[in-house]
């Protein structure tokens, strides 16, 4: 390393000997290169001088009496304030152990005397440029930091009144990891973005509630909000007991997704769970009028885009036909039934309970084998399935664009 390169980091420098004749050398040698020195004689100086005045290297001689340079620098180690102010030793011991017991005590380097000037200014700038780089580093951390509550503050303002009702008592850093997938959020305080990216697997859900439009018409709008809010929330519960990805709600419309961000092999099998968990939870639920709800869902699994796009206002979506097909299946299901494709069905007929509904016409794919899904195989509880209709054919052929989210 050149030496003129100290110059162009200002320091102060305080140099610890009991050898006079050394400190006027050493002293000599660091003003010439443009450091600020300061100088102490022994080692109780050096303690309060650096506690006055903590510079940014210290030059500690090890032999000294009263108190010797490894006493020094313990003391300064263990003192908060003055624990990340690099030493450096200079000593006429050479032996191996003396240079051990110098790191051992924290300092950064070991020089041996007599020194060189080049030596001891190479050294020197060495250890300045490091301390520099760490500095640069904690406070490129901090203004990381600082972007990140920025972001997280901006999306709280602009998601105002849904995550005042959902959110209100969260922190910052735990609304932002419910509104984008935790995936998401790490990309983005990184500074990595959150493009959009394709998927060779991931299974899709849609569901509806059943008669709510009706509901909605006889009751208040805070009334709608708050009964949508109890539904949902339990529906949140299974997305983490289920482990799958919360994509949006559409009115009483709720979209879930399995394999996306992070692919999983068993993404199939965790929605038809979230699925069914969903069909006995919204039985537990009542109308204005005593009546229980029921729900149509429907599933399909394939390939998927998925990602943020645009720039404000984050929000975490699919495209694809696979999404489209779900959709259908959802649009065109009946009331209590789980209507999956036969892409599920190959997937999951092994641990599953299906029946099979038979060819329906969908728009854009022409006739599909369509499936009910209605329990898994081990549950004790296929027999009393109870998420029955009583639909009349006529409901089968009602216009499916009607509930497209």
């Amino acid at each position: 390393m050149n030496s003129n390169q100290s110059s162009t980091i200002p320091a102060s420098i305080l140099i610890v000997d009991d050898t006079p004749d050394n400190v006027r050398l050493l002293s000599t040698i660091l003003t010439a290169q443009g450091y600020q020195v300061r100088k102490a004689l022994n080692g109780q100086r050096a303690i309060a001088t650096v506690q006055e005045f903590p510079p940014n290297l210290i030059l500690l001689d090890v032999m000294m009496p009263d108190m010797n340079g490894y006493e020094v620098c313990a003391e300064l180690k263990a003192s908060p304030k003055t624990s990340s102010i690099p030493v450096i030793f200079l000593s006429a011991l050479d032996d191996v152990l003396d240079k051990v017991k110098a790191f051992d005590v924290g300092a950064v380097d070991y020089i041996t005397k007599p020194f060189q000037n080049k030596e001891v200014l190479a050294r020197v700038a060495n250890q300045l440029t490091i301390q520099s780089q760490q500095k640069l580093l904690q406070e490129q951390t901090q203004q990381l930091e600082e972007l990140v509550r920025r972001l997280q503050n901006e999306i709280k303002e602009r998601q105002g009144v849904e995550l005042a009702l959902r959110l209100s008592q969260q922190k910052s850093d735990h609304l932002l990891r419910n509104i984008l997938p935790s995936a998401i959020v790490e990309n983005l305080k990184k500074g990595d973005g959150a493009a959009a990216e394709r998927f060779e697997s991931a299974t899709v859900l849609f569901a509806d509630i059943v008669g709510f439009t009706s509901l909605a018409a006889r009751i208040s709008a805070l009334e709608v909000v708050k009964f949508l809010n109890q539904i949902f929330s339990k529906f949140d519960q299974l997305t983490e007991k289920h482990d799958v990805e919360k994509i949006k709600t559409s009115g009483d419309a709720y979209m879930v997704a399995g394999g996306v961000p992070v692919p999983r092999a068993d993404h199939a099998e965790a929605i038809a769970n979230m699925a069914l968990d969903m069909q006995k939870v919204i039985a537990d639920f009542k109308t204005d009028t005593g009546e229980s709800f029921q729900m149509r869902i429907g599933i399909n699994t394939g390939p998927v885009v998925a990602g943020v796009i645009g720039t404000k206002k984050f929000i975490y979506d699919l495209w694809g036909d696979t999404v489209n097909v779900a959709s259908r299946m959802e649009s065109q299901g009946l009331p209590g039934y789980i209507q999956v494709t036969s892409a599920i069905y190959e997937l999951l007929k092994d641990r599953y309970v299906f029946e099979e509904r038979g060819a329906i016409a969908v728009k854009g794919k022409g006739d599909m084998i369509a499936y009910w899904l209605k329990a898994k195989k081990d549950d004790s509880a296929v027999a009393t399935y109870s998420c029955h209709t009583k639909s009349t054919p006529s409901e089968l052929r009602e216009d499916p664009e009607a509930r497209l989210l």
